[in-house]
């Protein structure tokens, strides 16, 4: 008996041992990978920041010495003076370890120690450069044939296009070997860190997965059940999930398909609902959306469905309905009706899209897709239900998929602002400047505002964008110094922002951290966005004029704004829509808007912006007009901040840069 007691615990033990010893297996390999994986990945990061340091020494400090030749002319005693101060003084710095300028057709014109020039055939990097296909590898300094000196040290080898000349046209190719030994630093630094994260992780995994197979196995089936509800229906309002309303989707979809029916799939959305997240708690949150789910759910047919999707969002699929959008009216107003929650009466508006099956195609997932673009063009047009066209197909999944991106790229410093400024139509002075959002993609390269502001507006990323552009230029604008004098920042909101009631105090905190005077700050927000929540958005601006910050309606002419309502907000400019000014020479009609918009702001005692002027003629018009302030292409393109103190120094040395009126 004792014998047998102790062979038990011996055979278990053996058991345990064996489950441990393999469980052990796949985590090593799976460690083995993440390892491989982290190196390669450090590896294209090196390369990348290498690539990214090329193109700002090209952009910044190589493009401006030139002065727009093709470099097959050779540098002219000047630029050859400039760009070896510029190279003499980076090799000193240690942040370039050489540089050589090519032409188009890749034969070395410059080279900061002598070597290159006898090379008989040019580098195949550089022909690919000279054709706008840069290139970035790592070596080692004097690894290549047409070098001099014995092998150096590890470089990040790069080539890339240079423009100059206005407008900016081809001219050469930038050769440049940047020093990869504060990269690899960097990197190894970030690979240690990361290793000993993985092997803590690793243990720790190891040692929770055995502890969770022990200690669950008998549980395992009583478990599976379990999950299984949980998997397929949503725990707060008892709904379907997402998962399952996919399945019952298809299901439906296929039925249609098979016996000629039309199946409606809908996404309804709530307006606004974080807002009462944020006054009220989740909790009542929660209790709210408890309230509508029932709601919803009783106010479909027993063949229809219903499912929480996630968040404040609802899925549908109604079955043989002649009329979906009168179906999914009703649901918005059982919605809308009043609901009191801790005492509060409550009114939430919704938004919904849908397509029809097998009519707006016959694969779930671009239903699903479709129907969720219909929803995002109903919020962004207060349309209420919306069904999906094809024209709305720019909100495609592509871009979808960058909302997800933009706040990793919010946080990850890839964004930038570029500063267009804006001139007196009398003098030509500048006054201000306005700060544009650019969004420099790993991947898409240089994506401009209309790639990404349309959907994240209707999100709540656009308070997180507008956050960080209003830091972003203030801190610039103080950075710029005494040197610009009182020079103002514009700066765009959303309707979206002025919902939020704290925001006119979270501005004019920035203002105080910045160091900025209010009265240099311009806060542009559309006619359009005016007209959602006038009552709040006039709240809103009000506190901002208090506070000294300048109030601009921009895109003016577009929007249906009473004239009285626009007497009575703290407004200080009109900014007329760019689409009545750049064509006004050749349309009488726009014109004639352009004059009566500048006198109706004079009448008010506001200035008035032009926007989009691109042509002398145009600028002599709006001059006749009496406009105030003009910016557009014809006078300054938006740079980076880098080169707006250049550009405005030299703009006052050029007291003649807007034509002078005609007499």
């Amino acid at each position: 008996m004792e014998r047998g007691n102790s062979r038990a615990p011996q055979s278990t033990r053996r058991l345990f041992t064996h489950f441990a010893a393999i469980s052990l297996v796949p985590v090593l390999l799976f460690g083995a990978v993440l390892v491989a994986s982290y190196r390669a990945e450090a590896r294209r990061h090196g390369i990348a920041d290498g690539r990214l340091e090329a193109a700002l020494l090209a952009q910044t400090a190589v493009e401006p010495l030139l002065t727009g030749r093709p470099l097959e002319a050779g540098l002219t005693p000047e630029e050859t003076a400039r760009v070896r101060t510029m190279v003499d003084r980076s090799i000193r710095q240690r942040s370039v370890l050489r540089l050589r300028l090519r032409d188009l057709d890749g034969r070395v014109v410059f080279s900061d120690d002598g070597s290159g020039f006898e090379e008989s055939t040019p580098d195949h990097e550089a022909l690919d450069a000279a054709r706008g296909d840069a290139a970035t590898k790592l070596t080692r300094l004097n690894s290549d044939s047409n070098d001099i000196g014995p092998s150096g040290v590890a470089a990040v080898e790069a080539y890339r296009q240079l423009r100059a000349g206005s407008p900016a046209a081809p001219v050469g190719v930038l050769e440049l070997y940047l020093p990869y030994a504060p990269i690899a630093k960097n990197v190894s630094t970030g690979l240690r860190n990361l290793y000993r994260d993985l092997a803590v992780g690793l243990v720790a995994l190891y040692l929770a997965l055995f502890l969770i197979s022990v200690l669950l196995s008998r549980g395992l089936r009583r478990e599976l059940t379990r999950n299984k509800h949980l998997a397929e229906y949503d725990t707060l309002t008892g709904l379907p999930n997402r998962t399952l309303f996919q399945d019952r989707a298809r299901d439906a979809v296929k039925g249609a398909v098979r016996w000629g029916e039309r199946v409606a799939i809908a996404i309804i959305d709530l307006d606004r609902f974080k807002e009462i997240n944020d006054t009220l708690g989740h909790h009542n949150g929660d209790r709210l959306l408890r309230e509508l789910a029932d709601r919803l759910a009783a106010h479909i047919g027993p063949t229809d469905t219903v499912a929480r999707l996630g968040g404040d969002e609802f899925g549908l699929i109604l079955r043989g309905l002649p009329r979906p959008d009168d179906a999914l009216a009703r649901l918005r107003a059982v919605i809308g009706r009043e609901v009191e929650v801790n005492g509060v009466p409550l009114s939430v508006e919704a938004s919904a899209g849908y397509v029809v099956a097998p009519h707006d195609g016959d694969d779930v997932d671009d239903l699903l897709q479709r129907a969720d673009v219909a929803m995002y063009v109903a919020k962004t047009e207060h349309a209420g239900v919306v069904r999906y066209d094809s024209v709305h197909d720019h909100y495609d999944a592509a871009t979808l998929g960058l909302i997800a991106e933009l706040r990793r790229a919010i946080v990850d410093g890839h964004l930038v602002l570029h500063y267009q400024p804006k001139f007196a139509v009398a003098d030509g002075r500048v006054e201000a400047v306005e700060a544009l959002v650019r969004w420099r993609h790993p991947t898409l390269g240089l994506l401009y505002p209309d790639r990404f502001l349309p959907l994240v507006e209707q999100t709540d990323l656009i308070d997180d964008l507008t956050e960080w552009v209003l830091q972003r230029a203030l801190a610039d604008l103080r950075d710029l110094g005494p040197a610009v004098g009182e020079l103002a920042m514009a700066v765009n909101v959303s309707a979206r922002n002025l919902a939020r009631p704290d925001f006119a105090r979270r501005v004019i905190d920035m203002l105080a951290a910045a160091g900025v005077e209010p009265s240099r700050l311009i806060i542009e927000i559309t006619e359009t966005a005016l007209l959602i929540e006038p009552a709040r958005a006039a709240v809103i601006l009000a506190e901002l004029a208090a506070g000294g910050v300048s109030i601009s309606i921009d895109d003016f002419g577009r929007g249906q704004t009473s004239l009285g309502y626009l007497s009575e907000l703290p407004v200080h400019e009109l900014k007329i829509d760019k689409t009545f000014v750049s064509d006004m020479l050749a349309q009488p009609a726009h014109a004639a808007i352009v004059r009566s918009i500048v006198d109706l702001g004079h009448n008010l005692a506001l200035r008035v912006v032009a926007e989009g002027v691109e042509t002398d003629g145009v600028l002599s018009s709006l001059r006749d007009s009496g406009c105030d302030v003009a910016q557009g292409y014809l006078l300054a393109r938006p740079v980076p901040v880098e080169d707006l103190t250049a550009w405005l120094a030299a703009e006052r040395a050029d007291a003649e840069r807007l034509p002078s009126p005609v007499a």
